[in-house]
């Protein structure tokens, strides 16, 4: 079941949800509005000449500073991550979905998949530009939504690799063994 607005707030309020730093206008009446952060991640073409899942991939970090703006170009793609930071207890699952309005300018918002029970951190969110024009972002913008969910019985808390990031993650595939 979705949590509505007014549950996500008295779980916020009971501790047992923590997204922080949060203003209660973020919260939506089934969602709450996470913020974009100050860092990104680009794949360095000039090191990686392919994408594959076993080697770990160069990135170029970039920090923006307060008050300044990020430029997305044509058809690029990127990671940033949330200002916000959120600890998930082990009886709720979240989705990140873009919000309509950012939708409609041509930005995808995704994460891969979805936020699992017992995870903590920031949130990366993958960035692509469908335009042919490049577009502006101001970190502190609310970027997209929190969708929150009850899992049928307490899960086994998320142990994994992403658990605690604090910034844009990048992928870490080729540390899985399968």
């Amino acid at each position: 079941m979705i949590l509505s607005g007014k549950s996500i707030l008295q779980n916020w309020r009971e501790r047992d949800l923590h997204i922080t730093p949060l203003d209660e206008k973020q919260i939506q009446p089934a969602s709450v509005d996470l913020r974009l952060g100050h860092h990104f991640l680009v794949v360095d073409e000039q090191v990686s000449g392919e994408l594959t899942l076993d080697d770990e991939m160069t990135y170029r970090s970039i920090v923006v500073e307060e008050g300044k703006d990020i430029l997305i170009p044509p058809q690029a793609f990127m990671l940033a991550t949330t200002m916000e930071s959120i600890h998930l207890p082990p009886t709720l699952t979240a989705f990140v979905e873009g919000r309509s309005s950012i939708g409609r300018l041509g930005l995808f918002i995704q994460n891969a998949g979805w936020v699992a029970p017992g995870f903590y951190g920031h949130i990366t969110l993958e960035l692509f530009n469908a335009n042919r024009i490049p577009i502006r972002l101001t970190p502190g913008r609310r970027i997209c939504q929190l969708v929150l969910a009850e899992v049928d019985q307490e899960a086994n808390a998320y142990n994994g690799k992403y658990n605690g990031q604090a910034h844009a993650t990048p992928s870490r595939i080729h540390l899985d063994h399968d």
